[in-house]
């Protein structure tokens, strides 16, 4: 009997033995990824999804940009009191602005050859840094959820710099696009007339779940499971669950003209995306998928289509 006893308690103490070592593997597992997605800092996963163009076909703009006169403009975030930075680029004598959101790990420089053609279609360019990118503060990446309070502080932030008679357009890629989407479905000031997105996901959890098993190849059980962990992370350390932060839910509120953009060859946030945010969205609404464009390239890869595309977009609507 007390040999059975003893061979008991040692099971029992190299099986809590094995649960306390997987629980550890597990937690700095978890660790890892949340520093990852959703800690400042330089991001190695947009590695994969870079490359090497040999002859930029926005090398103009982004040259224009690099030499216009800028503005700098603060805000204090909607919550958590951060500083907020962005340039204003002012066109002669208009009273059309666009406020320019950019991807995750970007910021504001990076969006020049985009505030180009904006400010060659006659629109003042307010670019900001989203919190904890850029040289705004921050101590968390929202994927656009707590961020859309920040776009409608810019907004009025340029209403009332500007003047009451601004027609305002809410314009991002990638994350920015997200953040634009989830923008739509909140009570705006009504010179707010249009949105446009590139390539914005449907949900955070959802891309997510896309990453764990495209980065990192998870198979799908686990990679749910992984991403689950992590929204409860994201919970207790940003106040939402992953699938919270959903563009198509924000959609099905928006009543607005909506412009939605994507490659039509897009690793990262996969292509099909943008027909499940288009079937959401309850206002006027056009689509136009660039064939071969990768992610965010769709403006690299058809820079006359693009332009003409928004061009013709923001004549009726904006």
């Amino acid at each position: 009997m007390n040999r059975n006893k003893r061979k008991h308690n040692k099971f029992k103490i190299i099986f809590g033995i094995i649960v306390a070592i997987l629980l550890l593997v597990i937690g700095a597992g978890e660790a890892y990824f949340f520093h990852v997605a959703f800690v400042p800092g330089k991001k190695s996963v947009l590695n994969k999804y870079s490359h090497y163009v040999k002859k930029d076909p926005l090398a103009s703009k982004k040259k224009w940009y690099a030499q216009a006169k800028k503005q700098r403009w603060y805000l204090k975030s909607a919550t958590c009191d951060y500083r907020l930075d962005a340039n204003y680029i002012p066109a002669k004598k208009s009273k059309k602005t666009v406020i320019v959101l950019h991807g995750f790990g970007n910021n504001k420089n990076t969006m020049g050859s985009y505030a180009a053609m904006f400010h060659e279609l006659g629109y003042n360019v307010l670019l900001p840094d989203a919190r904890a990118h850029g040289q705004s503060q921050g101590k968390y990446i929202g994927y656009g959820w707590p961020e859309k309070y920040d776009v409608r502080k810019w907004v009025r932030e340029d209403l009332r710099k500007e003047g009451k008679n601004q027609k305002i357009v809410i314009f991002g890629v990638s994350m920015g696009g997200a953040t634009t989407m989830m923008v739509s479905g909140m009570k705006m000031p009504h010179q707010v007339k249009a949105y446009i997105e590139d390539c914005g996901y449907t949900d955070v959890k959802s891309e997510f779940l896309h990453e764990a098993q495209d980065l990192y190849h998870l198979p799908g059980p686990i990679a749910t499971g992984a991403v689950d962990l992590l929204s409860g992370i994201s919970k207790a350390n940003l106040g939402f669950y992953l699938k919270d932060a959903s563009a198509v839910n924000q959609l099905k509120k928006n009543k607005k003209p909506m412009l939605f953009i994507h490659g039509g060859n897009d690793p990262f946030v996969p292509t099909k995306m943008v027909y499940a945010n288009y079937r959401a969205d309850n206002g006027t609404k056009e689509l136009w998928v660039a064939k071969k464009a990768t992610h965010a390239r769709s403006f690299e890869t058809y820079p006359h289509e693009y332009e003409e595309h928004i061009a013709n977009f923001l004549k009726k609507y904006a």
